[in-house]
Parts: C-alpha cells; structure tokens; sequence
C-alpha cells in the first residue's frame, strides 16, 4: 500500500491501493483505513471502477474533509464505469 512515486502530471503518491475487486461499502472502507494511515497532507492514488465507488468513494472522501486532487479514467477508451485513478490528499488535522 505504501510506494511512493510520481504520478505522469508530476504528483507525487505517498500511497498507492487498488479497490477495483471491491463492492460498495467496501470500496470506501477500504479507501477510509488507507487515509487513516497517512500523515496529513500525503497523497494516495485509488485505483477503483464501477459506478457505485466512482460517485461514492469520491464524494466521501470530499465528504470526510480531504481533497480530491483528480479523477480519470485509467485509458482514454475506458467505459464511464471502467477503471478510474483517484488521486486524494489528506487534509491537515485530521
């Protein structure tokens, strides 16, 4: 869960965990014990697909008070419910 490097647009990914094998709730569930772990301000990218987690982890994680940096599909020629790459920062105090 934890490889930090950089995303192709320069970011840099303290943590990296993929959630496409996962249902709701538990694709955020899992996403919410990964920030959990982080230091505020870290970075995460979240590797997720169908249409429940593509509206409910980010709207979550927005919810609970981090930042969504990005959301994009994983290839241009992606299905809208396809994989996405959700980039989060944890935010400060939390």
């Amino acid at each position: 869960m934890n490889n930090a490097k950089k995303d192709n647009k320069g970011i840099e990914i303290d943590f990296f965990i993929d959630i496409t094998g996962e249902v709701c709730p538990l694709t955020f569930v899992k996403t919410k014990l990964l920030i959990e772990s982080m230091s505020a301000g870290q970075t995460a990218e979240v590797r997720l697909k169908g249409r429940e987690p593509l509206e409910n982890v980010p709207r979550s994680v927005n919810d609970s008070g981090h930042s969504i940096i990005s959301l994009e599909a994983e290839s241009p020629s992606e299905p809208a419910d396809g994989i996405h790459r959700l980039i989060l920062k944890k935010a400060p105090d939390s």
